[in-house]
């Protein structure tokens, strides 16, 4: 039997795009958050991939990530 690769969600990817960029821009969990009017522990969430966010909340992290939605969206695409 051939095991196949799994391929993370879309959840996952998201996660995987906010972190990646919140530790390029040297910030912590609770700056990140605190600067996005978000929650720490559902960032958290967010970054394991255990949170399917809102537009509102997306728009909210991408600007406090100093990043257009759509720069996030494309870091998501090729993750």
């Amino acid at each position: 039997m051939v095991k196949r690769e799994r391929i993370p969600g879309i959840q996952e990817r998201f996660g995987t795009a906010v972190k990646f960029r919140r530790e390029k821009l040297g910030l912590t969990q609770e700056d990140l958050a605190a600067a996005a009017g978000i929650h720490r522990t559902y960032l958290s969430d967010v970054e394991r991939g255990s949170r399917n966010l809102s537009l509102v909340n997306i728009e909210k992290l991408a600007a406090a990530l100093a990043w257009k939605i759509s720069e996030l969206f494309a870091y998501v695409e090729r993750s």
